[in-house]
């Protein structure tokens, strides 16, 4: 597995990482722990050495199942996780249905890291994120309560995630931010307007989530396709039947390339990521080991110069149509 490091931090990590939420959290039901806990054993045996969770995936039951998985290998992994919410009794947690409220005020952050420390195992946390800004608290004062956490050894990096440019020069000034967390891929590409070339510029790493468009990329969902409300894909506009079917477009585009590179829609969608700078690191997430050999094996995929340009100007002449969450998790992005 090659290796990537977040912008101009110390923290090397493999190319691609594993996002773990859907193991207990908005594809449906939990998964059975144990086949899960077997599966983050083989992405760790295959080379994967960054993992994404948070305290709000289940809630909690997301970072105890990592924990456990990943305690043999504590020293080869680097385990990232999030803050940022009010986990109150009445969150519903199928479909962010009754959302948690934002919230991080310096002493909640330090209160949720204990809980993050104990249930993930660890002494520190190797990447802390902030999951959504928070309109109610200073970013200085959230930059400074994680600067307080890393002098006191239980963090080592900060993150922010769906942060906008603002922010994160702010937060930057406090407390060198590791990397941004943000849903980048060929059927969202506004990060490259404004925050990529931020994130160049301050030498901070780039970690997009739902590079495989939450599935859609693979090729494997159409219009006829149906979500149970477990799945929070069934609250998406992006996933509505009229949806799924203007936007195959994109799906017929990556699979004419798959089949010039004798791989897979998913592996050119995480290929066509990676060749955009040497300091991203994607995390598709899976439950399925033939997926997880999948999203491996696209690192292996070599994309020319070319065949970025044929995927820019045939991508360019494609409308993506659907808003990607409903407006109230909508306005928590790009703060």
């Amino acid at each position: 597995m090659q290796k990537r490091t977040l912008g101009k931090s110390n923290l090397e990590v493999s190319a691609i990482g594993l996002g773990c939420m859907g193991m207990s959290f908005s594809y449906g039901p939990p998964k059975d722990k144990q086949e899960m806990i077997a599966l983050l054993g083989v992405a760790v045996d295959r080379g994967i050495t960054f993992f994404d969770t948070a305290e709000v995936y289940g809630p909690f039951l997301n970072e105890e199942l990592v924990g456990e998985a990943l305690a043999p290998f504590r020293k080869q992994v680097a385990i990232a996780t999030k803050f940022g919410f009010d986990l109150n009794p009445n969150f519903d947690p199928r479909g962010m249905k009754g959302s948690p409220g934002l919230n991080s005020r310096p002493e909640h952050i330090k209160e949720a890291v204990e809980g993050s420390l104990k249930r993930l195992k660890v002494e520190t946390i190797d990447l802390l994120y902030q999951h959504r800004v928070d309109p109610n608290v200073p970013i200085e004062d959230v930059a400074g309560a994680v600067k307080e956490l890393i002098q006191e050894g239980k963090v080592k990096h900060f993150g922010l995630s769906e942060a906008g440019v603002q922010t994160i020069r702010r937060a930057h000034a406090v407390q060198p931010v590791t990397a941004l967390q943000s849903e980048y891929s060929l059927w969202w590409r506004k990060p490259e307007e404004e925050v990529i070339p931020t994130l160049e510029e301050l030498g901070i790493g780039f970690v997009p989530y739902s590079p495989l468009g939450k599935g859609f990329l693979t090729g494997k969902i159409d219009e006829n396709a149906t979500f149970d409300s477990s799945d929070f894909r069934s609250t998406l506009p992006r996933f509505t039947p009229e949806a799924l079917k203007a936007n195959q477009a994109l799906i017929n585009l990556l699979g004419s390339i798959a089949e010039r590179k004798q791989a897979t829609p998913a592996q050119i969608a995480i290929a066509w990521l990676l060749a955009q700078k040497p300091w991203i690191v994607p995390i598709p997430g899976t439950t399925k080991l033939h997926r997880l050999e999948e999203n491996i094996g696209a690192v292996s995929v070599e994309l020319t110069s070319e065949d970025l340009h044929d995927i820019d100007d045939a991508a360019s002449k494609i409308t993506v149509q659907g808003a990607r969450y409903p407006e109230k998790l909508e306005q928590m992005t790009g703060r």
